[in-house]
């Protein structure tokens, strides 16, 4: 229903004023259909049913922001120990992101693991000890050496132009489980290369992307959560009569869908508002959950309260979440930094693997894990390494994932992905088909072509699932 304000009352407006407020030009009839366009809108994010039997119902990307070392932390290279400081015996890349020396040794000692005696490096003993529970992918390529192009490469499947970032897709696909919340939450992105176009919707409509919460601890909440007006009825009274107001300025516009998304978005966040504090609210988890994020650590806490948030909206029925840690951009000090950096994520992450598989969440939950590329085995300086997009570990768990498995394999200093490769567009198909969505029908027609996240590209990786 639309309101009038006058004398400082609000009242309803009559079917007349609502017809006479709108453009002449459109009259009646265009304004049912702004209606109806705005109720369409809405059932855009109602959830939707899987087009095929689905085993992850919901995705949670736990990005590593700057590129983690593989050879540092899940691709142990004997042979790289062996030839220290000697000379790559092959040629590198034609295109580098700087100039690099001879090898370099990890500074890590590897052991075996779990019954699937995966070698983790010794910076990680949490998540050494949940190995069984993982998929690692050690052969995952990309195109680009640039934090910036990769970063949207991963993120969005394009490392040249603005896309719809993945979580878009996927509520685009899917809907949204939960009316009351977006269905896609970026936490912490702040300072990430490629900006907001990092969960962007890009040319889908604008109600699909994401929404960013930042700050950390108690300040960790989406924006502007807190509605000044205390009085609910006093507050949907406003709300309808600046929806009236939209409304008629839609009319004389001929349709825009920004606006529209913003009529949505202000109906959204009042249902937000009403759930989504209580979410974000983590005193009253108990102290158990709380130590096996981290918080009672100091170096753990920030990333420990991010993870478990992820968990809770997750758990509240957000379709995709994400989640960053940064800045593993190890040019140089990469003994200290890549130690400090495993430590502050390495128990947190463990954590909510464990969590959700306690609480029998895991089985419908897909995580994903890592960064934009992996890191040279040659050296920058005597303790850094480059950027590598040529071979990069990340893991998957969960959601129909086969557990325990190392999937791919790189040459003998990981250099290069050389046993079953996988682009980040057969990354993207594979997260699709296991949320039951064939990523080659999952389209969107703009600019007189069809889109998809994963361009012209892209397979499911069969080897990966169980």
């Amino acid at each position: 229903m639309s309101f009038l304000c006058q004398n400082r009352q609000v009242r309803p407006l009559t079917r007349r004023e609502m017809l006479r407020t709108s453009s002449a030009g459109f009259g009646a009839l265009a304004l049912q259909g702004l209606l109806a366009q705005e109720a369409q809108a809405a059932s855009a994010l109602s959830p939707k049913p899987a087009p095929s039997p689905a085993r992850a119902r919901r995705i949670i990307f736990l990005f590593m922001h700057g590129g983690p070392s593989q050879v540092d932390l899940f691709d142990h290279k004997p042979q790289l120990t062996r030839d220290d400081n000697k000379p790559l015996p092959f040629e590198k890349p034609r295109i580098v992101s700087a100039k690099t020396g001879n090898l370099l040794a990890s500074p890590w000692k590897f052991m075996k693991h779990g019954q699937s005696g995966a070698e983790v490096s010794e910076i990680l003993p949490r998540l050494s000890a949940i190995v069984d529970d993982l998929c690692i992918v050690k052969s995952i390529y990309g195109s680009n050496s640039r934090h910036g192009g990769a970063l949207l490469e991963l993120h969005t499947g394009s490392d040249t132009f603005t896309r719809p970032a993945m979580g878009s897709w996927v509520n685009y696909g899917l809907g949204t489980e939960n009316q009351n919340l977006p269905g896609f939450i970026t936490i912490d992105p702040s300072g990430s290369h490629g900006g907001s176009n990092a969960w962007s919707s890009a040319f889908l409509p604008a109600h699909y992307q994401g929404t960013r919460i930042g700050g950390k601890g108690r300040g960790m909440t989406v924006p502007f959560i807190e509605s000044p007006l205390k009085d609910r009825n006093l507050q949907r009274r406003e709300l309808d009569l600046l929806r009236a107001m939209n409304r008629d300025h839609l009319a004389t516009s001929a349709g825009d869908s920004e606006l529209e998304a913003r009529i949505a978005s202000y109906e959204l966040a009042f249902r937000m508002q009403m759930e989504a504090p209580g979410i974000q609210d983590i005193s009253g988890e108990p102290e158990s959950i709380r130590k096996l994020y981290g918080l009672d650590q100091d170096n753990t806490k920030k990333f420990g309260e991010k993870c478990l948030m992820a968990r809770r909206f997750s758990e509240a029925g957000v379709r995709f979440v994400q989640v960053t840690h940064r800045y593993w951009d190890s040019h140089g000090n990469l003994r200290k930094d890549h130690a400090r950096l495993a430590a502050e994520m390495d128990g947190p992450v463990a954590g909510l693997i464990s969590d959700l598989k306690q609480r029998g969440l895991l089985d419908e939950t897909l995580i994903l894990w890592g960064g934009e590329f992996g890191r040279t085995p040659v050296a920058q300086g005597r303790d850094g390494r480059d950027h590598n997009p040529h071979a990069n570990t990340m893991f998957l768990a969960g959601g129909g994932i086969k557990p325990g498995i190392q999937y791919g394999a790189t040459d003998e200093y990981s250099y290069y992905a050389r046993e079953n490769r996988v682009h980040f567009h057969d990354l993207h198909a594979t997260i699709l088909h296991q949320l039951g969505i064939d990523h080659t029908k999952l389209t969107y027609r703009y600019g007189g072509r069809d889109f998809r996240l994963t361009n012209v590209q892209g397979r499911v990786v069969k080897g990966l699932l169980t």
